[in-house]
């Protein structure tokens, strides 16, 4: 069955992670991507790492069901080549360095001015205007500067979270936002320019650190496996040294905590503790009574206890133990996707309606699809030769090297 985007047609001309994640999840739902690369090496993310059998986890994960075009746009015969592929989209994502975009008619407030009905979306660092528009943003250098590395690790250890939330929360609202406008142009039939920055993104990701810091009169800082305004809300060490994290949001979770688990129905009535502002004022007393009984246990045993007292709980696991978790298990969540070196055990995108066939199709080699389409675009094969040998367009390595003219990209 076809998915809820067949027919849309999206031309990304991006690397890294944040277009690419909202492109990716545009071509899960059933749109068509292609993907524009440098010629020679392709989107810089190939070379990120070599763990999956030579290529890169970051570009594995956020490339599948794409199209790959090698193309240098800066000459003249190739711009033609990626002028003719816009003007024929639905869709255009692009993530290029601070100003290039602009600088080569490409933004996509110039891209909607000359084509009234295309969606095009600008992924910037800091987005346009402001003393950091120019700058280079990378995922860490925007988590730096959002704060979200000083709300993260313990009070003398700050620490990255360790998934790229700048540009995922980026490449997410760059995809919530294509999808809308997409509905608005079935109304109106107009197309729309977006504008999505790493640094807006994540600042609204750390809403309530802006106002927990604004309003309290005190700052946000890290709280390990805690929370500032929630006690308990952190991992207990259990007797088989692991850890169980236990998460008590109201005042009735506290008491099935204190009667059921902790065997002291009494502390659900003290004052010290009987509120949550009471609880988070006692911390430490809450800590100790809960670390006391849990350490007494193991950590089965403990989410069993949690469990039947219908306290909220979980282990904290380590990634191994994600790639073989029970759910995704039972829920079937893993399928195998097509690569350039063979098949990637990789998991279904969240999304799930009946009817919906999400797409887990070949995650693509450089230029793996640049013939196809030049041919899709009415060039013959003695053009496609000429733009081969000139080095304007290239075709995957087993094919033949063709020189990098690539035009920079930026995040």
């Amino acid at each position: 069955m076809a998915g809820p985007l067949d027919g849309v047609t999206v031309v990304a001309l991006e690397q890294a992670v944040s277009a690419p994640f909202a492109s990716r999840q545009l071509a899960d739902l059933g749109a068509r991507v292609i993907k524009i690369e440098r010629v020679g090496d392709g989107d810089f993310a190939r070379a990120y790492d070599d763990e999956i059998r030579g290529m890169a986890s970051h570009f594995v994960w956020v490339n599948r069901n794409k199209e790959s075009v090698a193309l240098d746009f800066t000459v003249p015969s190739g711009r033609a080549v990626l002028d003719e592929l816009i003007a024929s989209a639905d869709v255009f994502v692009q993530n290029l360095a601070p100003g290039t975009a602009e600088r080569m008619g490409l933004s996509a407030a110039q891209l909607v001015a000359t084509h009234p009905r295309l969606i095009a979306c600008d992924v910037t660092g800091y987005g346009e205007g402001g003393p950091y528009a120019a700058k280079r943003a990378y995922d860490l250098l925007v988590q730096a500067e959002s704060a979200s590395i000083a709300t993260t690790g313990w009070p003398d250890r700050p620490a990255k979270p360790g998934i790229a939330i700048a540009d995922l929360s980026a490449g997410m609202y760059a995809f919530s936002s294509v999808l809308a406008a997409l509905y608005e142009r079935e109304r109106t039939g107009r197309g729309r320019a977006i504008s999505i920055s790493m640094f807006d993104a994540i600042c609204e990701l750390m809403g309530y650190s802006i106002y927990f810091t604004s309003y309290s009169g005190r700052t946000h800082t890290p709280n390990g496996i805690s929370h500032p305004s929630l006690s308990p809300y952190e991992a207990f060490e259990t007797a088989d040294g692991r850890k169980v994290v236990v998460g008590v949001q109201n005042d009735r979770e506290w008491a099935r905590l204190a009667t059921r688990v902790l065997g002291r129905p009494e502390l659900a009535e003290d004052p010290r503790f009987a509120t949550g502002p009471a609880r988070t004022a006692h911390r430490e007393q809450v800590t100790a009574l809960c670390g006391q009984v849990l350490a007494r246990m193991t950590l089965e045993e403990a989410i069993e206890a949690l469990d039947n007292a219908g306290v909220a709980c979980g282990r904290v696991n380590l990634p191994n133990e994600l790639i073989e978790h029970p759910q995704l298990e039972a829920r079937r969540r893993w399928r195998d996707v097509d690569s350039p070196v063979g098949p990637i055990r990789s998991l279904l995108p969240p999304p799930v309606s009946p009817g919906w066939d999400l797409r887990m199709d070949r995650i693509p080699d450089v230029g793996d699809s640049t013939v196809a389409i030049l041919k899709e675009l009415g060039r013959i094969d003695s053009e496609i030769d000429d733009l081969k040998r000139a080095g304007v367009v290239g075709v995957p390595a087993t094919d033949g090297p063709v020189e990098d003219k690539g035009a920079e990209h930026g995040s």
